[in-house]
């Protein structure tokens, strides 16, 4: 992403106002930098939810803190309050990206109810002051787990999609419902992108690659759960920064719209492990266990709908956002700043 002089340059006429939910996170805040540097006024909602450190996310904004086009708001997406103090008369928003959620499908199933209010309730809240407010675009941030165990890859937007199986994947499918609903009663251009694996700096480290790598660094064993033949699509945090801004520039098209953003690729879990490997340039001593409740065996997207429509053309390798994602590890170890 851009460096601090570009980040931190002087005030300049702004090309709008997008409000980020979620901006403090790992997607969010590589979405808020992009923004910054194209010259956008930026007004971040982050509650710094205790799913993962809350120094990792404070330290994703120390770039662009005290950028002038920038605002912090904290607070939750649930409350009234957090809503009114975001609103800025002065500076419409002209589009809302929609990226807080509680995300994660293994703690979904521990968690119903409290998934259901986040990234349900959550979203209609915010639908509905997105009305309130006139903003012309709403972005949502959706998830390849609502294909489900779907065999017939890679997946499409348009193939019907109702059976779910975690509650993190129902809550994502209800979220994309009433965006559905609200461009259909209140005019709402609303933009759903389904990401499929985004990797990259600044990765939650409680996933996958992360998780890997810093246990392969420390002489841990790593979980496999089953026996390494499940395939995901993993996608460069780069690659989806790109097709966020791309379908927020398309004011063209139907008032609702749906787009995978994925690599288009499938990589087996024991592929991903290998390119760990070499990356980290030490072997990794691996703990098999059973397959976990929730998680599926594919996910691949079909990006020709949002590569005819948005230009989306994912650039970055595994093996190119691995070495970079090593690399950025690297040099957060020294100030102590990843967290466990």
């Amino acid at each position: 992403m851009q460096g601090n002089a570009e980040l931190n340059g002087p005030a300049r006429p702004s090309p709008g106002h997008a409000l980020v939910t979620g901006g403090a996170g790992f997607i969010g805040s590589h979405v808020v930098e992009k923004l910054l540097a194209s010259g956008w006024r930026v007004t971040v909602l982050d509650n710094f939810d205790p799913f993962y450190s809350e120094a990792i996310k404070r330290s994703n904004l120390a770039q662009v803190a005290r950028h002038p086009l920038f605002r912090l708001i904290e607070g939750n997406i649930l409350d009234p309050a957090a809503l009114t103090r975001v609103e800025d008369p002065r500076h419409p928003f002209d589009v809302l990206i929609h990226l807080a959620a509680k995300a994660g499908v293994r703690p979904s199933i521990a968690d119903p109810l409290g998934y259901h209010s986040v990234n349900v309730t959550g979203t209609l809240m915010l639908l509905e002051a997105a009305v309130r407010w006139k903003v012309p675009h709403f972005i949502l941030a959706g998830s390849s787990s609502i294909y489900g165990e779907d065999p017939d890859v890679p997946w499409r937007e348009d193939v019907p999609r109702n059976s779910p199986i975690s509650p993190y994947a129902a809550t994502k499918l209800m979220a994309e419902s009433y965006g559905r609903l609200f461009s259909r009663l209140h005019g709402l251009k609303v933009t759903t992108l389904r990401f499929f694996t985004v990797f990259g700096p600044r990765q939650r480290p409680d996933l996958a690659i992360h998780d890997f790598t810093r246990r392969i660094h420390a002489g841990l064993p790593i979980v496999q759960y089953g026996d390494g033949s499940t395939r995901r699509d993993y996608t460069f945090i780069g690659d989806i920064v790109d097709g966020v801004i791309a379908a927020m520039d398309r004011t063209e098209g139907e008032l609702y719209d749906v787009y995978n953003l994925g690599n288009s690729g499938s990589v087996t879990l024991r592929e991903l492990i290998a390119g760990i490997e070499k990356a980290v340039g030490r072997k990794a001593v691996i703990e098999v266990r059973p397959e976990q409740p929730g998680d599926v065996p594919r996910t691949q997207a079909d990006i020709t709908k949002a590569r005819d429509h948005l230009g989306y053309a994912p650039k970055t390798s595994l093996a190119e956002g691995l070495a970079e994602f090593e690399a950025w590890f690297r040099s957060m170890q020294p100030v102590g700043r990843l967290g466990s």
